[in-house]
């Protein structure tokens, strides 16, 4: 058994997801466990150059997880050949140009969601990707959660029967940061520095919608900037100028040629009561689930209580002990670790992959039919995306 270095170029894990999802909990944790086995039983260890513009933070960084290798030039780091692929978790705003910097320098490209601002770039960029023959794939990990990969599990068991509807509840309260600190960065509120629950999420819902419960068609939603002023990581005041909730109905084509229904529900200013921070509510002629991250329950057609409406007494039936938890049948690791070992095979063994750019550009331009309806008021469809 052999092992091969892949020289990695990471580029903006300073950051909260990029360093604790990407870095700590995807690379760290690969060549903790020696690295992606491949199909012959090689061994593929990632060695990563962290870069950043902060030379003192991003050099601690790679100091405290035994990383020799950081910078803060960016060119010079393309211009290493012995390192083979680039990843961006930087500024959604910047991500096109440096995709195309790391393209045109002969790198394969791999990215957090979303990868652009506005479908225009997205579009431009998942182009360039294909043309230049490189390997390409930006971020999806909603599919590898446990919750959802059982989910899905129902689904393709044909547990559901026709399938009719989708609701998702996703969010909880931000702190607002004048009371308690924040828990999320000041710049996800403002719509000048890439923020908002639209961009944000719809990126995510896209993808989870098309892979899980049917091609979305049309959108018709409405956002709205709940919290008008927050405070900062310095705890200065600032207004909120991005839309920190989002509420939208989808119409979806089914795998099997069905009308889906999905309500989507997002918010920052929502307070939790329901399973998880996210739960994805499936109805089915045949049976319903409900999942979360992690969980996942369902009610089969024979197993469905009677229900009996009556104003004037109080409920006596449990809702929630009426549903049959999913077992665990296998160890579900890190949902990012787990497309990190996917794209890695796909660049060193051309594994089959499909989470490429253009699906990246799907988000994008279910996130543009969702702006677009809020601003006009009216359903926007969402044709193909032929790229």
């Amino acid at each position: 058994m052999a092992t091969q270095r892949l020289g990695l170029i990471m580029h903006g894990v300073t950051g909260r997801m990029g360093m604790n999802q990407h870095l700590i909990r995807s690379i760290c944790a690969i060549r903790a466990q020696g690295g992606v086995t491949l199909s012959n039983g090689d061994r593929v260890m990632p060695d990563p150059i962290l870069i950043g513009r902060n030379p003192g933070k991003i050099e601690a960084l790679a100091k405290a997880h035994g990383l020799e290798r950081w910078g803060t030039d960016l060119e010079r780091a393309l211009e290493n050949t012995d390192d083979t692929l680039f990843f961006d978790a930087g500024t959604t705003q910047m991500r096109p140009t440096l995709l195309a910097k790391a393209i045109r320098a002969g790198k394969h490209v791999y990215c957090e969601k979303p990868i652009a601002t506005n479908l225009n770039e997205a579009v431009e960029i998942a182009r360039l990707a294909q043309g230049s023959g490189l390997k390409h794939g930006a971020v999806q990990d909603k599919l590898f959660l446990p919750g959802l990969r059982k989910l899905d599990m129902l689904r393709r068991a044909g547990f559901f029967g026709r399938m009719l509807s989708v609701r998702l509840e996703f969010g909880y309260w931000v702190f607002e940061g004048d009371l308690q600190p924040i828990q999320r960065p000041s710049w996800n509120y403002r719509k000048e520095d890439g923020g908002g629950m639209i961009l944000d999420m719809m990126c995510h819902w896209r993808y989870v919608l098309d892979n899980l419960f049917g091609e979305v068609q049309s959108v018709s939603c409405i956002g709205a900037t709940h919290i008008p002023r927050r405070w900062d990581e310095n705890g200065q005041p600032y207004e909120a100028t991005a839309d920190d909730a989002a509420y939208a109905t989808c119409e979806l084509r089914g795998h099997g040629g069905e009308a889906v229904i999905a309500q989507l529900n997002m918010s920052w200013a929502t307070r939790v009561r329901r399973d998880d921070l996210v739960t994805f509510h499936v109805d089915g002629t045949d049976g319903s689930a409900v999942a979360g991250l992690s969980s996942c329950r369902a009610q089969s057609r024979v197993a469905t209580p009677r229900p009996v409406w009556n104003p004037d007494e109080k409920q006596t039936m449990n809702f929630f002990d009426q549903w049959q938890e999913i077992p665990d049948s296998q160890a579900y690791d890190n949902g990012f670790k787990i497309q990190w070992e996917h794209f890695i095979r796909h660049v060193v063994e051309n594994a089959p992959y499909k989470w490429t750019l253009p699906e990246g550009a799907k988000g994008v331009q279910l996130v543009e039919a969702a702006l677009a309806s809020w601003q006009e008021r009216r359903w926007i469809d969402v044709p193909a995306l032929n790229l």
